[in-house]
This record gives C-alpha cells, sequence and structure tokens, in this order.
C-alpha cells in the first residue's frame, strides 16, 4: 500500500519541476538581470581589504596638444580626487602623457581601472566635472570608435552630424532617454552613466511592440523629423573661364618682329643708326625720370597756402556797451560793500548836524 501512495506523489512533484523549469524558460532574460528598484551595491571599505595590495598597477595615455591648457588648470583638483582613493596621477606636459598608479595606501582593487577611465575621458575632451562621475560605483563609461566605420570621409561627417542632430537635440534625447552624459569629439563617443542607461531604450522599443495595434503600424511619428539638404557643396574656381563663340576662321597670325621693323623702317637703317636711336630713347627717358625727381624733391620747399585774412566785423550801434554808466555802478556797488553812505544820505546827515549845533548855541 505505500508504494502506491507514494507514485502518485512523485509524479505530482515531477509535473510541479517540470512547469518550473517551463516558467523560467519562458521568461525573459532581460527580467531575470533586473536590479529591484532601490537596492544599491555596497561600498567598497578598507574593512573588506586591511592588508592591501600586494603590487604597484599604473597605466598611462597620450593626450592631444589642444588638451594641455585645460588639463594643467583642473589637473590639481584630478590630484585631489584621486588623493582620496590613495592613487598617485603625474601630468607630463613635455611628453604629453596622463600617468596614474596605485600606492602602499590602496585598499581598493578596482579603483585602478576606474582611475585608467578617468584620464581617458580627460584626453576625449570631457569635462572634469563629468568625468570624476567614473570614481562611483554605479557608475560606468565607454569610449566608442566610430573613425572606422565609413571610408569616405564626407559620409563620415554626416553621419556624425546626423547623430549631434540639429543644435544637439539627437544627442540631448539620447541623453534624457539613456540618463547618459555622450561627447561625440573626433573619431570618438564618449559615454558616461548608469549600466542600464543603454538598455533603456531597448525597452521603450519592446513596449511598443507589446502593443497589437502598433506592432503593425509604422513608427516613423514616434522618431524626430529633419528636413534633407542635398546641397552640392562644390568649391567654385576663383577664375572662370569663358567660352568664346564658335568661329570656323582661324585667329589673324601676328606680326613678326621683321615686319614690324619693315613698316616703321628701321629694318633698312644701318648698325650705326639703329645704335643711335636706341642711345636717343635711354636718354630721353633718363631725362623724364630726372624730371620727376626734381619735381618731387621741390615738393618739400613749397609753402603751404594760406587761409584768407578775415577782418574783424564793425560793432553795430545797438550792441555798442556803455563804459561810463558801467563804471559807476561799479563804484556804487564798492560803496555799498564797503559801508559808505549814498550822496544823499550824506546831505541828509549834514542838515541834521547843523539844526542841532544852532539848538546848542
Amino acid at each position: 500500500m505505500a508504494t502506491s501512495v507514494d507514485t502518485p506523489a512523485k509524479e505530482a512533484r515531477k509535473s510541479d519541476s517540470r512547469q518550473q523549469k517551463q516558467k523560467r524558460e519562458n521568461q525573459d532574460e532581460g527580467e531575470l538581470l533586473t536590479v529591484p528598484d532601490g537596492w544599491k551595491e555596497p561600498a567598497f571599505s578598507k574593512e573588506d581589504n586591511p592588508r592591501g595590495l600586494l603590487e604597484e598597477s599604473s597605466f598611462a595615455t597620450l593626450f592631444p596638444k589642444y588638451r594641455e591648457a585645460y588639463l594643467k588648470e583642473c589637473w590639481p583638483l584630478v590630484q585631489k580626487a584621486l588623493n582620496e582613493h590613495h592613487v598617485k596621477a603625474t601630468l607630463d606636459l613635455i611628453e604629453g602623457s596622463m600617468t596614474v598608479c596605485t600606492t602602499k595606501k590602496t585598499f581598493d582593487p578596482y579603483i585602478i581601472i576606474r582611475a585608467r577611465d578617468l584620464i581617458k575621458l580627460l584626453a576625449r575632451s570631457v569635462s572634469f566635472e563629468q568625468a570624476i562621475r567614473i570614481l562611483q560605483d554605479d557608475v560606468a563609461c565607454d569610449i566608442i570608435k566610430i573613425g572606422s566605420l565609413v571610408r569616405n570621409k564626407e559620409r563620415f561627417v554626416k553621419r556624425r552630424q546626423r547623430l549631434i542632430g540639429p543644435k544637439g537635440s539627437t544627442l540631448k534625447a539620447l541623453e534624457l532617454l539613456t540618463n547618459c552624459y555622450v561627447m561625440v569629439q573626433g573619431n570618438t563617443v564618449s559615454a558616461i552613466g548608469p549600466f542600464s542607461g543603454l538598455k533603456e531604450t531597448l525597452m521603450i522599443k519592446r513596449e511598443l511592440a507589446k502593443d497589437s495595434e502598433l506592432r503593425s503600424q509604422s513608427w516613423e511619428r514616434f522618431l524626430p523629423q529633419f528636413k534633407h539638404k542635398n546641397v552640392n557643396k562644390r568649391k567654385e574656381p576663383k577664375k572662370k573661364s569663358v567660352k568664346k563663340e564658335y568661329t570656323p576662321f582661324p585667329p589673324p597670325q601676328p606680326e613678326s618682329q621683321v615686319d614690324k621693323e619693315l613698316a616703321s623702317g628701321e629694318y633698312f637703317l644701318k648698325a650705326n643708326q639703329k645704335k643711335r636711336q636706341k642711345m636717343e630713347a635711354i636718354k630721353a627717358k633718363q631725362a623724364e625720370a630726372l624730371t620727376k625727381r626734381q619735381e618731387e624733391r621741390n615738393k618739400a620747399f613749397i609753402p603751404p597756402k594760406e587761409k584768407p585774412a578775415v577782418k574783424p566785423k564793425e560793432a553795430s550801434t545797438e550792441t555798442k556797451i556803455d563804459v561810463a554808466a558801467i563804471k559807476e555802478k561799479v563804484k556804487k556797488a564798492k560803496a555799498k560793500k564797503l559801508g559808505a553812505l549814498t550822496a544823499e544820505e550824506v546831505k541828509l546827515k549834514m542838515e541834521v548836524d547843523q539844526k542841532k549845533q544852532k539848538r546848542k548855541k
């Protein structure tokens, strides 16, 4: 009886295990790899590796000449940030290189990889404020080489501009979708952000595919639309050759030196006469040159033209000033300032004094 009871229980267990395996197979790999919201990996501390590292590790990278001035300014900040993690950083301006290496106090074995990515990002024209984020545990970076994807240089420049978009709109949309900082410089694209940043764009596409109505429709309305400008940018030559009208007759033959001498009569002159004519022509040219030089020298001795003297205009009778009246006014003003009495006041005072004297008598 025990065997008859055990057999159906075993079969039920087997069926349950088969169903669980089928469910696991049907599950999407992306769902299994997703991290729950709010979960964060604990930071690596010195207690996790108290003895430190056994050997010294170092990485070096070259930087272009145009980045020298910026790196020289921000290098003290780079050293300060790496010193917190006990990593030494050196900048060689003569060789044009940056080097990072571990020290005896370094306890995090992965920090040297992050320091290597930091100097790589700084060399690829990423600003210090964005590049320093790579030292965080939840931030990663990738430097994508795009220069070797297309052989034709003009086509490569057009595609790179399409990636940036008009006024950087396409690049900004990518940054908002992926939550990453994207920098296009030369033949490389630098991306800094969380590990799940690039995965989010695929998730949006997957959500659109789930909808049965949108699956059969075009998704062009969800994509940004730009005007195509296929303008031929061929440089025009500086000197444009104008085609002459076609004529069946050949151009007239130019006159030779003998023809010219025959026309002027020089051909029949003797050697002495020809020599004399040449000497006379040379003397005439020398005389003209001498006269021009003398005229230029005499220019310094020619006095400049003087302006005609302007006669002073006679004062009109209306605007004449009465000098005597002004003098009297000035005298009166001075007398008032000094406290002197006017003529009328002096007369009144004299009369009063005479009356007083008569009364006393």
